[in-house]
């Protein structure tokens, strides 16, 4: 599959579609990670603020700094609840707006994979937290079939078109996020995966969520309408029946920890 660039220019589309799976996802990793309250935190790649919104919630903050390279995702998370503890800013992964030490903690959802050279990321991340501190992600199993929207690429594959993926898309198997922490020098590495489950009220709604994600618009934008037809036809076989009641369907991350030395 060829690589296309995917751009995320709609707080509020990304939000209806993949904030609802990241929040998901993002409570059991937060489970996972257990954190001590009264932490500052780093987001990197925070889009819309959906996961710094979990941080603030759930996490007892002192701070929290949420970085994303899109004005859009930016002023839509300047308008969430969490604004009221949260700062967001436009920022580089690879080159993070602040000086070495300034966090006790850095999380990326749904991000490592975006970035184009995951180890200079995660070397950021290492810079800017203090030592002793936790560093996280987790990032959809894209390759192996745990992305939320698994059935529209599946079938875009089948019928010849080509998806777009994100530029690092290997790095989110589990093994190479593993490999990505202890190459980076991180100690206490440990990985696992989290699976998660979302109800639509039926196909019809999946479907129009589904065409907000810009993995999918990106690719469909064009097809001549008998085309798009035949593919929602073979996405919509590929799903169980829900007999005009919900559909439950199911995603799949894998998740990365570790803590800097010293």
């Amino acid at each position: 599959m060829a690589e296309q660039q995917i751009r995320f220019n709609d707080g509020a589309a990304y939000e209806r579609m993949m904030g609802v799976w990241s929040r998901s996802a993002g409570e059991v990793f937060l489970d996972w990670l257990a954190p001590s309250p009264g932490l500052k935190w780093i987001d990197i790649g925070c889009g819309n603020g959906a996961f710094t919104e979990l941080i603030v919630d759930r996490c007892a903050p002192k701070e929290v700094q949420g970085v994303d390279p899109s004005p859009a995702q930016i002023a839509f998370a300047r308008g969430r609840p969490a604004a009221r503890l949260a700062e967001f800013r436009e920022g580089d992964a690879m080159a993070l707006p602040f000086d070495e030490n300034r966090f006790d903690a850095a999380a990326m959802a749904l991000v490592i994979f975006f970035v184009p050279d995951p180890a200079k990321g995660v070397a950021e991340m290492k810079r800017v937290v203090r030592p002793g501190g936790p560093i996280a992600a987790y990032a959809w199993d894209i390759l192996e079939g745990g992305f939320p929207l698994e059935p529209v690429l599946a079938e875009m594959r089948a019928i010849g078109l080509t998806p777009a993926l994100p530029p690092s898309a290997p790095i989110s198997r589990i093994d190479a996020l593993g490999k990505l922490w202890a190459d980076a020098g991180l100690r206490d590495v440990e990985t696992r995966e989290i699976t998660v489950e979302r109800s639509f009220a039926g196909f019809d709604e999946f479907w129009e969520i589904g065409l907000l994600s810009a993995s999918i618009s990106h690719t469909v934008a064009g097809l001549p309408a008998a085309e798009l037809e035949r593919l929602r036809a073979g996405v919509r076989a590929r799903l169980p029946s829900s007999a005009g009641g919900p559909l439950i369907l199911s995603a799949r991350a894998n998740a990365v920890k570790g803590r800097v030395p010293g």
